[in-house]
């Protein structure tokens, strides 16, 4: 079943090949010869080998899969609703002509007069003239001949409604509909909310959506006033206008009066959608991100960077997921040691190896080794031998099957690609960490974190922190804390920061007191709409904007709806994951102590959705080992080792971060049961020189106090934000004048009749009162 966009209009694909800026770019990749052993090898073991996803990560999917996402199956009749409300005040003001035969001139005349009829008291006839403007925004389907028409004709109208005022009319009816407590108190009495109690909202909401989503979206061919206004939109949306506080914060407002269950008919799922467009158009996507940070490290004097990570990775190939024993239950049901041996020779072993040697496709990419003895393949102990598949490090794409002596040769021997995807890094702590079990080792004492004296250490030693030092990374957190410790050191001499009021910064300013609130209402909602096996009585309720007034009666009604269902809740997963995501690095990069139906074989939204929660474990985990011991404790590595069945590269990338980050943890007998995810993890992950991530010796590995990390990184943010956005006016660092001169010659407002009567003053205050000098001094 497709996504609608408008009936009419051609279909758009639901996982996005439409067209727009997005990733989604849905094609199978095409069968090659190797296929037939592989389909072979399905009916002889009764796996499944699931086909590499050609999935392209970006901001969003397709423009038309985008819109689509807007509606629900449920919201199909309200197309024709808004048509006909249209095409009844259309008539009533332009004869014999249609919307697309009029002139601009004409047309902007029509959306003038539809704006002035919609600040009428009655709320029907407002409901009216509203859903003809949402006609117009969704491309005046009936007079249009294709979707590409309707896109065309969507993305002008949308320019034009803005020109006109269009944003600010319905940002104040937003405003009121929010606030009309009648409303709100109806939908909490009621014991079932359905889609008629949110009909207004629905309609101001696509309204917002559809103008912020066809602007957002930039075309070679826009004009120079479509780009004007493209800007002087984003600058509406990102700064304080008439006083008011940015239009994200007021929808940050709405999820958490959502949550709260003071308003459970707001239509969450528009809202969320309208706010991650919001925050992508005015902060910039994950391009515009990458521009920022390279601009930051010139301001900071940093090195550029080495590499734009999404561009790395989309250039690699997805691993070959874990054998499928491992997957349904570890290395406890793998075959015994005897048993494996006395069918190595077999040949659907053979194949079984051969296949999971598939990691890369070009061969001239390697460099082999020679095999190993008996006496070495006997030493590498049985724990190795007990996993089917677990030693296949790479994958060859031959267009011929290798003769049967080839396959057992490229099973049994360890090969490596020439070069890594990633240039490694080190930090400065890792330097000095190397150096101070050099100098602890040959000259039994330490320099603290002197990394340039070398006296007394070996010339193995000078070579190796030369190494270390040219593969030195020193990221913009790393320079951010450091000028925090010295403000926070020296408040006074180095005076007041100054902050620059960038889009990022003002709403950082307007969230900080509500940041809680906000993050907890959206892993709520995202908790309600995640798929479980267990009944959710406690959530809230986020079907209120998809379930129909009555309730279905057929089969068919009742599988359309629980299609809209699972539908509504992916969408929900989707914009709530890309929205964290683009807060958490858009607020980092900032500071770092800011802490957000087709014939492809997945759906985009989805994986787009798996993406970014991998992708906001691994920011929040990121050197914080008391996190990472959350996924060591909640046992998150046979979870994500099933997850690497899924043949991305991107996701596989994120995947194994996580699993690389744990590996020190999880004990030796893991990392010898799980060989393949380990060389998978050397060759797609990015090396730290001397990270000892692969035994477990590392000193971050010992035992410390989980609860003092955490304690310490709140500690530095509310200092951050105490600092930075605190500022009382009695400071105690506030500079005091201890000029006897200066103080008296200061000019005091006084009211205007003292002239008159401070002589009167003075005479009964100073002169009157007797003064007491011995008692003075003596106190003194």
């Amino acid at each position: 079943m497709e996504d609608p966009v408008a009936p009419g209009a051609g279909s758009p694909p639901a996982n996005g090949n439409g067209n727009g800026n997005g990733g989604g770019k849905g094609k199978q990749a095409p069968p090659k010869g190797r296929e037939v052993f592989r389909s072979q090898r399905r009916e002889s073991e009764g796996s499944v080998d699931c086909p590499t996803l050609e999935f392209e990560y970006g901001d969003a999917d397709g423009h038309a899969a985008e819109l689509s996402e807007l509606y629900s199956y449920t919201e199909n009749l309200e197309f024709t609703t808004n048509r006909r409300c249209f095409e009844e005040d259309f008539k009533t003001q332009v004869q014999g002509k249609e919307w697309l035969e009029l002139e601009e001139d004409a047309q902007k005349a029509y959306v003038m007069g539809l704006l002035d009829r919609l600040e009428v008291v009655s709320r029907e006839r407002r409901l009216k003239v509203a859903r003809a403007v949402l006609y117009l925004a969704q491309g005046t389907f009936g007079e249009c001949d294709s979707e590409v028409d309707v896109l065309h004709w969507s993305r002008y109208n949308c320019f034009l409604l803005y020109q006109m005022g269009t944003f600010s009319a319905f940002l104040e009816l937003l405003h009121m509909e929010i606030d009309n407590s009648q409303a709100c108190s109806s939908a909490v009495r009621k014991p079932a909310i359905s889609i008629a109690d949110s009909t207004e909202l629905r309609v101001l909401l696509s309204v917002l959506y559809l103008l912020v989503e066809n602007i957002r979206l930039e075309r070679e061919t826009d004009s120079c006033g479509w780009r004007t206004a493209r800007e002087t939109f984003r600058t509406e949306l990102s700064f304080s206008m008439h006083n008011e506080e940015p239009f994200a914060l007021l929808l940050f407002s709405m999820v958490t009066k959502f949550c709260s269950g003071l308003a459970p008919h707001f239509p969450i799922k528009k809202v969320l959608l309208l706010l991650w467009k919001v925050v992508m158009f005015t902060l910039g996507g994950f391009e515009h991100l990458q521009a920022l940070k390279v601009q930051k490290r010139a301001e900071l004097g940093l090195p550029p960077l080495a590499e734009d990570s999404i561009q790395v990775v989309k250039s690699m190939r997805a691993a070959s997921p874990p054998s499928y024993t491992l997957d349904l239950g570890e290395s406890q049901l793998a075959p015994p040691p005897s048993k494996l041996r006395g069918r190595r020779g077999s040949r659907r072993q053979l194949l079984t190896k051969q296949d999971s040697l598939d990691i890369y496709n070009e061969r001239d990419l390697f460099k082999t080794e020679e095999p190993a003895t008996e006496e070495e393949e006997e030493s590498a102990g049985d724990g190795e031998r007990t996993l089917d598949g677990e030693l296949d490090l790479l994958e060859q794409d031959p267009l011929v099957p290798p003769p049967l002596s080839q396959a057992t040769l490229s099973a049994e021997r360890v090969a490596f690609p020439k070069g890594l995807p990633w240039a490694p890094k080190v930090r400065q702590k890792d330097i000095e960490h190397f150096l101070e079990l050099s100098r602890n080792k040959f000259i039994g004492f330490t320099l603290g974190q002197d990394t340039d004296t070398l006296v007394g250490l070996p010339r193995p030693i000078h070579e190796s922190v030369k190494t270390l030092k040219q593969h030195k990374y020193v990221s913009i957190a790393d320079v951010q804390i450091k000028n925090e410790e010295e403000l926070e050191k020296c408040p006074m001499s180095l005076g007041e920061e100054v902050v620059p009021e960038t889009p990022c910064e003002i709403l950082y300013q307007g969230m900080l007191y509500s940041l809680p609130q906000y993050m907890i209402a959206l892993l709520k909602i995202l908790l309600a709409a995640a798929p479980t096996s267990k009944a959710k009585t406690d959530s809230i309720n986020i079907l209120a904007d998809v379930l129909p007034e009555e309730m279905p009666v057929t089969v068919l009604q009742s599988m359309k709806l629980g299609i809209d269902v699972n539908r509504h809740k992916e969408i929900i997963v989707k914009s709530i994951s890309a929205l964290l995501l683009l807060l958490l690095k858009h607020f980092k990069l900032n500071h770092i102590y800011q802490e957000a139906g087709d014939n492809n074989q997945f759906c985009w939204r989805n994986l787009f959705s798996c993406i970014n929660l991998l992708r906001l474990l691994n920011k929040l985990t990121k050197w914080k080992h008391s996190r990472t011991m959350m996924l060591v404790v909640f046992k998150s590595a046979p979870i994500l080792k099933r997850a690497l069945k899924v043949k991305q590269a991107m996701l596989q990338l994120y995947v194994l971060k996580l699993l690389k980050i744990q590996t020190k943890y999880l004990g030796r007998q893991w990392r010898k049961s799980n060989m393949k995810t380990m060389s998978a993890i050397y060759q797609k992950v990015r090396h730290r020189m001397n990270d000892d991530w692969a035994y477990g010796n590392d000193i971050d590995a010992r035992p410390w106090d989980f609860q003092a990390e955490e304690c310490t990184l709140r500690a530095n943010i509310e200092a951050f934000n105490s600092r930075r956005y605190d500022r009382p006016q009695d400071s105690e660092f506030s500079p005091v004048d201890n000029c006897l001169q200066s103080v008296l010659g200061q000019r005091l407002d006084l009211p205007e009749d003292f002239h008159c009567s401070y002589e009167i003053w003075l005479e009964r205050e100073v002169f009157s009162q007797p003064i007491c000098w011995e008692e003075l001094l003596q106190n003194h």
